[in-house]
């Protein structure tokens, strides 16, 4: 015979049994939280490794930024060195001819002359030619679209060759050089490290061992030459023009006289 239970004591032990029952965790709620503590744990190291590689590699861009625009400014006011191009040739060459010249010491027809042959709006751009660009790709040509300004970030910052990392960098750099320097700086330079014949390098170079002349006394007839050359100085040549050589130096004379006329030529000209 079982035991009497004291009167009123059922609905206590009911109400332990429930309060246990409710705080009680079941195994498989327990199982659950143990495998998700489990899986955050392992995911930690994970998200800090990838937080670390982000901020490493914000602060190198940041570094580069800083970099490039440190050497811009420098070169703003201090004759850059020879480029990548530049000694790749004296060293495949055994040297090169290459002596720099201030842009008060080139007869103002010299620039004139590059500005018409190179690239005529170069007053009236920021850096690109959007103009000559949409007619190149119209053409279906990738090439002949490229600045004075695009020309001189090539030749003293980067390299030779078509590959999209130089084109990139070449498109990055010049918004800054045409931020940092003036149009007669970025003038300047260009004519100090144009190719204008195998081993030939900079205008001053160019007068004298081809015309035997300094840059200040060049003519129209003789800087319109040098700039004919530009676009393919290995092919074409200033000592014996071909027909082609001699239509465009025709073409840059009259274009020299035209960008002066029409103030084209103001922002690089005292």
């Amino acid at each position: 015979m079982a035991p009497a239970r004291a009167p009123g004591l059922d609905p206590v032990v009911r109400f332990v049994a429930y309060l246990s029952a409710m705080t009680r965790t079941p195994r498989s709620a327990s199982r659950s939280k143990s495998t998700a503590a489990q899986k955050t744990a392992r995911r930690g190291p994970v998200k800090r490794g990838f937080r670390f590689c982000i901020r490493w590699a914000a602060r190198i861009v940041a570094g580069a930024v800083v970099f490039v625009t440190a050497v811009v400014l420098l070169f703003a006011v201090v004759n850059p060195p020879q480029g990548i191009y530049m000694r790749q040739e004296s060293s495949r060459l055994g040297g090169i001819s290459r002596d720099w010249v201030d842009m008060d010491e080139i007869a103002p027809v010299m620039g004139r002359s590059v500005v018409a042959a190179e690239d005529a709006n170069f007053c009236n751009h920021w850096g690109f030619d959007m103009a000559a660009i949409r007619a190149a790709l119209d053409a279906g040509s990738g090439g002949g679209a490229s600045t004075i300004s695009q020309q001189v970030v090539k030749n003293v910052f980067l390299w030779h060759g078509r590959s999209w990392t130089r084109k990139a960098l070449e498109a990055l750099i010049t918004p800054v050089l045409e931020t940092f320097w003036s149009k007669r700086r970025i003038l300047e330079v260009y004519l100090n490290v144009a190719e204008f014949g195998e081993g030939v390098f900079g205008v001053k170079a160019a007068a004298e061992v081809y015309f035997k002349v300094e840059p200040a006394d060049l003519t129209a007839d003789q800087a319109a030459r040098l700039a004919s050359v530009l676009p393919d100085p290995k092919r074409r040549s200033v000592e014996k023009p071909g027909p082609l050589v001699r239509r465009k130096t025709a073409r840059v004379i009259d274009g020299a006289e035209t960008i002066l006329r029409d103030g084209r030529a103001a922002c690089f000209e005292r």
